[in-house]
């Protein structure tokens, strides 16, 4: 890996995006954050120079095209060619759909898919004259079956799987060298909690199992250094997308009952405001973690196998070598 290497997070303040940030730097990128909230952006910079790399912060709102043009500008001239683009940033909710304004909705929609979408443009533009780089898009098992109180997220997550598949295409098309890559992500442990719009009566809370969001900050990172197609994080993505395949009628049913309840916790937590067109982490910097730490999982039997597929394939068909001609004698 060359000394020089650049990666731009978008959402690279809190959740996800921090700790994509921090996994990168520590792997020896330079690392520009997009975000909004001025004292996340210093603390993700901050973490970037602590691991002994350049950072650059850039006040970025990804529903705004012009801007993140400006802002991929910016990073190459400060910091480099971009080699690596990862688009995390999104924003969500706990309603129901009738109890969520249209203006609630578009806004939604344009940070959570139109900021991928604007994202993987300005990268591309870059990338494509050079034919290197990967963009690595960060879905959700969400982008496959679709749950209650969350519509505007899970529509935007389908719309992410639909336009990366056919950019991918049209990328094959021209045999370009770009990659362009997909992970799905579970239920984590993220500030998101603290600030998404909340319309229930309860706190919000991730759908069980909760996985640490250095899980997928890792399967990122992997990404990038090793393009693939798409990438699963947590058995629980696995189980959700493969249940949605083979039962989607009675994912239905299930999580018509129990949906709802699962998004919400008697716990007292704090809340902040809803960070849907005001930055939560301006003025208090909120790191990677949400506020279930002693409900999530640092490890993940997926996201290995995820990693470890080739060692494990080579190992599963030399085992078939292997014993094929025991059976023959035994026969």
């Amino acid at each position: 890996m060359s000394e020089s290497r650049v990666v731009v997070v978008t959402g690279g303040t809190a959740g996800v995006g921090r700790a994509t940030v921090r996994e990168f730097a520590r792997a020896g990128y330079d690392v520009a954050v997009l975000a909004r909230g001025r004292a996340g952006l210093d603390g993700a910079v901050s973490d970037v120079q602590a691991a002994g790399r350049r950072g650059l912060a850039v006040p970025t709102d990804v529903a705004d095209h012009d801007a993140v043009d400006a802002a991929a500008s910016r990073v190459e001239e400060e910091l480099g060619e971009i080699d690596v683009w990862v688009n995390v940033a999104f924003t969500g909710s706990l309603a129901f759909f009738w109890d969520t304004s249209m203006e609630e909705f578009r806004r939604m929609t344009e940070v959570t898919y139109f900021g991928q979408v604007y994202g993987t443009e300005v990268a591309l533009r870059r990338m494509r004259p050079r034919d290197r780089g990967v963009i690595v898009n960060v879905g959700s098992a969400m982008a496959y079956r679709s749950i209650p109180l969350q519509s505007a997220y899970c529509g935007a997550k389908h719309a992410v799987k639909g336009f990366t598949e056919s950019v991918m295409t049209e990328l094959a098309h021209e045999k370009s060298a770009v990659r362009v890559c997909m992970v799905q992500l579970p239920g984590l442990n993220t500030p998101q909690f603290l600030w998404n719009l909340n319309k229930m009566p309860k706190h919000p809370m991730p759908v069980p199992p909760i996985f640490q969001p250095e899980l997928p900050a890792r399967a990122i990172r992997f990404l990038a250094e090793h393009p693939r197609r798409n990438m699963w994080v947590g058995l629980s993505t696995a189980y959700t997308v493969l249940g949605e395949r083979l039962a989607p009628k009675l994912l239905d049913l299930y999580l018509g009952r129990s949906g709802v309840k699962s998004q919400q916790t008697g716990q007292d937590l704090p809340r902040t405001d809803s960070n849907l067109h005001t930055p939560s982490d301006d003025t208090e910097d909120r790191g990677a973690h949400g506020p279930f730490d002693d409900k999530a999982h640092s490890s993940d039997p997926q996201l290995w196998l995820s990693v470890h597929r080739r060692s494990v394939l080579s190992g599963m068909a030399a085992a078939t070598l292997a014993v094929v001609p025991l059976l023959r004698r035994s026969r």
